[in-house]
């Protein structure tokens, strides 16, 4: 039998991978599961103007039957990645920028 040689940053990689939090992953992984559509990256790429679109706008832009795109919108809401405010009958959706932080994060933090 031969002894199998473990690089250095062989070692520290596996030395990162034990000290990642699996609550911490799960919570990234669900997000970006959450992004993983390309409607929804469509529609953050929409909203990423900073402003608060009603469901009619995002549906013209994105090309998309409004339950559908409601639908995505609603997926995004859930996991906390847009948010939403009620103006008479209309309601507006924008990004909120700490999950997107967060997202950003989590993507140059996970280095496995």
């Amino acid at each position: 039998m031969t002894k199998s040689k473990t690089s250095l940053s062989e070692t520290n990689q596996v030395f990162e991978i034990k000290h990642l939090k699996l609550e911490k992953l799960e919570y990234g992984a669900n997000l970006l599961k959450a992004i993983a559509h390309p409607m929804r990256i469509a529609i953050l790429n929409f909203l990423n103007d900073g402003k608060s679109h009603n469901v009619s706008e995002i549906q013209n832009i994105i090309e998309l039957e409004q339950s559908m795109t409601s639908h995505h919108l609603g997926i995004l809401k859930n996991k906390g990645i847009i948010a939403s405010k009620r103006v008479g009958k209309n309601t507006f959706y924008f990004l909120k920028p700490e999950t997107i932080n967060t997202i950003t994060n989590c993507i140059s933090t996970c280095t496995i």
